[in-house]
């Protein structure tokens, strides 16, 4: 699995015009499935996530998870992650899994985060979003699973 990290103040999801999740200060997660990936991936990156160090403790250091600052967690698919440019300037997307993977693997991501954390929201599978965000610090961190 591949997810991008964003440490944000506010971030919320769009489609067609009606917010479908939104979150207060946290963590904006870009998620992505590849084709070999399986549950076992799917839950270990919700353990990084719900785990991950990168909010300010009373010194300013980032020592701080998710769970300790009780943030929102907002999850968002998208198949662009596993981009490949290398073949010229039409990216190809073959590293990603299929819809029908793709959809069961972010909803088994969705349902683990649901049962550890309090707060998690979520973008709309295969939907058209805009996804609004103000990033915090900024701090953005690419994650890859394998």
């Amino acid at each position: 699995m591949i997810a991008l990290v964003q440490r944000v103040r506010e971030a919320r999801v769009d489609v067609a015009g009606r917010t479908v999740g939104a979150i207060g200060p946290g963590l904006l997660v870009l998620v992505c499935a590849e084709p070999t990936d399986t549950p076992l991936q799917a839950g270990r990156l919700v353990d990084k996530l719900l785990k991950l160090r990168i909010f300010g403790d009373d010194a300013g250091k980032m020592n701080r998870s998710l769970q300790d600052v009780a943030g929102g967690l907002l999850l968002v698919s998208q198949f662009t992650l596993a981009a490949d440019v290398s073949g010229g300037n039409r990216p190809s997307f073959t590293g990603a899994a299929g819809p029908a993977l793709g959809q069961e693997l972010f909803e088994e991501v969705l349902r683990l985060a649901r049962e550890r954390h309090p707060v998690v929201q979520a973008g709309e599978f295969g939907a058209d979003m805009q996804v609004h965000l103000v990033n915090d610090g900024p701090v953005t961190i690419p994650i890859t699973l394998r």
